[in-house]
């Protein structure tokens, strides 16, 4: 066991209630109250965008909000993205020097998001002294990482059972999304901008757990315990101070992104389910009413969570832009031992009541450029696609729009349609439903076939060999990484729902 009792820094923010969240009584409160409309910058309009090109290969594609449980990621970084009809995807981002992590610009409202221009870490740098200490335990540690997520979790719960409530009952993804947040800190710890945008969105996207200032510090505590006892030779005093200095540093950027996101949303919204269409046996098109106004950005996507499974969400993207009715509209694909998924699929009904927490996602229109939109979708990945034609058509532009509609069987098209409706009315939309033969990807030679596109940015959805083989498709056809979008991927491949 873990015998030295290591103590971290208490926050130096106070929690209060004010009764109109939920999440077990807890909204943070700075040290000094934000102005309402202020706030930590976030690169994001309502909450947990990131950054212009979210390719598979930059840190910012890493980088999202909420999909972690509660606690385990405010030591580094990663969570996920919206539901493609796989499952549901993760990211990641980091610091320069930890002591300089700190919220800098003020927030965009959704009305004036802008996609932020991405910030990689300046190349040649060398690494700071923390994040060659911190990447070499990660080093260490990654080969028994089962035991070292479950040693964590037993610290944890154990001394801190109060904290057990706000996890899901299975924790077998959990503990997987612990290490990969870790792993991911480590390797961007010396991009600040980056890893500051992430770990403000996590602190924002954490309130609908009830995670509250005081819960970092028992967090802090139980990962050091651990990573001291699996990191073997590494571990030391010097190692030690990096993570302590480290972790207090992203707790405090967390808290305060929470603290300033109370004055302006929500911790979470209820949401009435008023129409449910199975377009399929296994696909339902689901439209819930929320109880109070829910701004978000076509492309992107929000964290749900149904009655059914009580602290259990899952991401799913918005099927259209938002709406003067105020509905929002999910794609939803039911996935082999989907909790989420089946019950939404199979179980929902107008009249039940769900939770949606923060909007988040990468996948917005850029609309200071008249580059055109070159769009893949694949399985509900449509959904997303489909909510930036609409963008498009409703900010009254002539910008070409081509739309590769990608699916394994003629029967998987389910809103082909809709998008030829769409194609109708709009003579700029171009819209090409692409079906796999005999198991034969055939989107990417439909990309080079219909190409040259380095006139075009590119937005793709779907599961995750889907955006990984259309992104090297895109690459191919002389499309820039930076001006390919997509939510990351690497949470479908975890969490199976």
């Amino acid at each position: 066991m873990f015998e030295a009792r290591h103590t971290m820094d208490a926050p130096t923010t106070r929690s209060a209630d004010n009764g109109t969240s939920g999440g077990g009584g807890g909204w943070f409160t700075p040290r000094k109250q934000p102005e309402p409309g202020s706030g930590p910058e976030s690169g994001e309009g309502p909450s947990d965008a990131h950054g212009t090109a979210a390719t598979g290969d930059t840190a910012e594609s890493l980088v999202s909000s909420d999909d972690l449980a509660p606690l385990a990621p405010s030591t580094g970084v990663a969570a996920p993205v919206a539901d493609t009809g796989a499952t549901e995807p993760e990211r990641t981002s980091a610091p320069s020097r930890t002591a300089t992590l700190a919220p800098t610009a003020q927030e965009a409202s959704p009305a004036d998001h802008r996609v932020p221009v991405q910030r990689p870490a300046p190349a040649h740098r060398q690494a700071s002294p923390d994040a060659v200490l911190i990447r070499r335990t990660m080093a260490e540690v990654t080969p028994v990482a089962d035991k070292v997520t479950s040693y964590f979790y037993a610290l944890l719960f154990v001394r801190h059972p109060d904290l057990r409530p706000l996890f899901p009952a299975a924790m077998d993804t959990q503990r997987d999304r612990l290490l990969k947040a870790l792993l991911t800190a480590a390797e961007h710890i010396d991009n600040t901008p980056v890893l500051v945008e992430y770990l403000q969105s996590l602190g924002r996207g954490h309130r609908k757990y009830g995670t509250r200032p005081e819960h970092y510090p028992a967090v802090g505590e139980c990962l050091i315990g651990a990573l001291s006892k699996y990191a073997g030779s590494v571990w030391n005093a010097e190692a030690e101070a990096a993570w302590v200095r480290t972790y207090t540093t992203i707790s405090q950027v967390m808290i305060d992104a929470a603290a300033a996101d109370e004055l302006r949303a929500p911790a979470w919204w209820h949401a009435e389910v008023v129409a449910h269409d199975l377009r399929t046996p296994d696909v339902a098109v689901v439209t819930v009413r929320p109880d109070q106004p829910y701004p978000f950005l076509a492309g992107q996507y929000t964290s749900l969570e149904t009655p059914w499974w009580p602290r259990v969400w899952r991401h799913y993207s918005f099927a259209s832009a938002p709406r003067s009715d105020g509905l929002l509209t999910f794609h939803v694909k039911a996935i082999p031992a989907g909790w989420v998924s089946n019950a939404l699929v199979h179980r929902a009904r107008p009249g039940d009541v769900i939770r949606l927490g923060p909007p988040a996602g990468v996948m917005t229109v850029d609309h200071t450029t008249d580059n055109g939109l070159l769009c893949l979708g694949g399985g509900t990945g449509i959904a997303p696609i489909k909510a930036l034609v609409e963008d498009v058509a409703e900010h009254g532009e002539r910008r070409r729009v081509e739309v590769f509609y990608g699916a394994r069987t003629d029967h998987d098209l389910y809103d082909i349609d809709t998008m030829l409706r769409l194609k109708q009315s709009h003579p700029w939309l171009e819209v090409r439903p692409v079906v796999d033969r005999h198991g034969l990807l055939q989107l990417p030679d439909a990309i080079r076939d219909h190409g040259p596109w380095s006139e075009y940015d590119a937005y793709v959805a779907g599961p995750p060999g889907m955006i990984r083989s259309g992104v090297d498709a895109l690459r191919d056809s002389g499309i820039p990484p930076e001006r390919i979008r997509h939510d990351s991927v690497e949470e479908l491949i975890v969490t199976g729902d």
